[in-house]
């Protein structure tokens, strides 16, 4: 048996209600338990179980190249800027609202994307294009869908404004976004600057997460 295998075969935990917890804490706390992936990115150091999305992107569709510069939105924890350093190795930018633990190689820069200086300040720490951009960005969610499938589509629109911005002539984008509702609005803007457009839902997903990952090609400049 493979170390892999190892890790997948595991018994179930179950985890008990404890007092004061709610049950949606309860039902989150096993799932994280008893997730294969939460328990591979333990195994193998990784800082989150985000990182075999992009590892299973970057198979199906081959987004990075040897050398290729990559600025990643909404980083943190890390584990994108990771797998991009490890299969790129370019100069790579990551950029959150929150802190991120140091990362080797890379550049960290802490802003809010939503703030017109980010922009500038992206500039400054790298004044030549990206190849990739990536965007894992997500809202904190709410409990009412409708607000959170808006919120998150938000950040793909506004992770492709970057990405418009920021990538040379060629340059691939990636990000996560929601089917539905304001995604026609993000797909034809994708359409008018880029070549190839794609739709993937790796295995790491959860298979109840609304969540896809548009990949767009051919960047037009």
């Amino acid at each position: 048996m493979t170390k892999k295998e190892k890790i997948f075969r595991t018994t179930k935990e179950v985890v008990k209600t404890a007092r004061r917890r709610k049950n949606s804490s309860t039902r989150w706390l096993q799932r994280q338990i008893n997730d294969p992936y939460v328990r591979q990115a333990q195994a193998e150091g990784k800082r989150s179980r985000a990182a075999y999305k992009i590892i299973q992107i970057d198979e199906k569709f081959n987004i990075f190249n040897k050398g290729n510069s990559v600025l990643d939105l909404g980083a943190a924890p890390g584990s994108w800027t990771e797998v991009a350093l490890e299969r790129a190795g370019g100069i790579t930018v990551a950029v959150d609202i929150l802190d991120m633990d140091d990362i080797k190689n890379a550049i960290i820069l802490k802003a809010d994307l939503s703030d017109e200086e980010s922009s500038d300040l992206i500039k400054k720490l790298n004044n030549e294009k990206f190849d990739v951009v990536l965007s894992d960005m997500a809202a904190s969610t709410t409990g009412h869908k409708q607000t959170d499938h808006i919120r998150t589509q938000a950040l793909a629109e506004l992770a492709a404004i970057y990405a418009i911005e920021f990538l040379k002539p060629g340059g691939v984008f990636c990000a996560k976004v929601f089917q539905g509702g304001t995604h026609e609005d993000l797909l034809l803007n994708l359409k008018s600057n880029f070549k190839s457009i794609k739709h993937f839902k790796p295995e790491a997903s959860r298979k109840g997460s609304p969540e896809t990952y548009v990949i767009a090609r051919d960047f037009k400049g």
